[in-house]
């Protein structure tokens, strides 16, 4: 058994008379084993209040990011026995969470998924500016890392269960957000936004400028740089551009805002050197009191974004004020 599926599995256990959890997809190992991906939801399930996804485990390296949401689901299922404030919180607002989008990965402490397939460069996008080789994404073989799957077939079944939970219960509703938790990139945790495959702004940049402004004013001292992922790189078959899109051609009077958690796993290895020697230390903080600071420094952020959807009328920016908000976002990160 999967630690981290255990330590679900207790926690959905324990929430059970709250909780509406779904097995969307039973993912096998070479050795004989099957792993079941949970989406779990709770709040008020009216498609017409807003909503926010949790999701992790997506890259089966990247165990801290399952950990993360995890912990955050702790944290939630826990201060249902006595918060009355989250109570009348979940009757205005629907949370769902994916924690272990890809436990066939992680159970063989891989990138890919069993097939040798990144998730993460498997939806059917193609990137439209050049892309840095390998990174972002290719064809040649599963052997190698970012393979994307041969071209023209299905998404894979893990990809494809993302895929489902998002558009069933996020892109239904008029406002959404999504957060995706990674580590593995530089040595600051960074928030990112679409797009991937191109340098272009996305159309909602207005309401995401007005979201780093909330965000802002109650986190001043947040560790967070946040900015479109293009800044860094672009990739082929990028999941969120390929969800953002489709929201935006099939409800295109919604408004979904994905967003990428990358957590800085190089700051870990600089107080931990050995942990190169390690293909988990990489991307995880292997030292407890790490890991711990790590469970708690996010679960601020993660809250935030259940609240932010909560009252995102009160945010979001109005009609008039959109050219604006966009001038500004567009001065700010392009």
């Amino acid at each position: 058994m999967l630690p981290e599926l255990a330590a679900l599995e207790k926690i959905l256990e324990l929430g059970a008379p709250h909780l509406q959890v779904q097995v969307v997809q039973q993912v096998s190992v070479a050795s004989g084993q099957h792993f079941p991906i949970y989406a779990i939801g709770l709040g008020n399930p009216a498609l017409d209040v807003p909503a926010v996804g949790f999701f992790g485990g997506v890259h089966g390296l990247e165990r801290i990011g399952a950990e993360v949401v995890i912990a955050y689901l702790q944290n939630v299922v826990m201060r249902l026995q006595w918060d009355t404030t989250l109570h009348q919180q979940l009757e205005r607002v629907r949370l769902v969470f994916m924690p272990i989008v890809n436990p066939g990965g992680m159970w063989s402490a891989t990138r890919a998924n069993p097939r040798g397939v990144d998730l993460m460069r498997n939806a059917p996008v193609d990137a439209v500016d050049p892309v840095p080789w390998g990174i972002g994404g290719q064809r040649v073989s599963a052997g190698l890392p970012w393979y994307r799957g041969r071209l023209g077939e299905p998404m894979e079944a893990e990809s494809q269960a993302l895929c489902d939970v998002v558009a069933q219960q996020l892109l239904a509703r008029p406002f959404s957000i999504a957060l995706d938790c990674h580590s593995g990139f530089g040595v600051k945790d960074r928030l990112w936004f679409p797009f991937a495959h191109t340098r272009r702004p996305i159309p909602h940049l207005a309401e995401l400028h007005a979201l780093q402004d909330i965000f802002l004013q109650a986190h001043s001292n947040h560790q967070y740089i946040i900015e479109p992922q293009s800044a860094q790189y672009l990739a082929h078959g990028d999941l969120w551009d390929h969800l953002y899109l489709q929201a935006c051609r099939d409800v295109p009077a919604h408004t979904f805002l994905p967003l990428t958690l990358e957590m800085g796993s190089w700051l870990w290895i600089k107080k931990n050197p050995r942990q190169l020697f390690s293909r988990n230390g990489i991307f995880n903080p292997l030292i407890n009191h790490r890991q711990q600071r790590v469970l708690r420094r996010h679960l601020s952020l993660l809250d935030f974004l259940s609240r932010a959807a909560c009252s995102h009328a009160r945010w979001v920016p109005a009609p008039e004020q959109r050219a604006q908000r966009r001038a500004d976002a567009l001065a700010a990160w392009y």
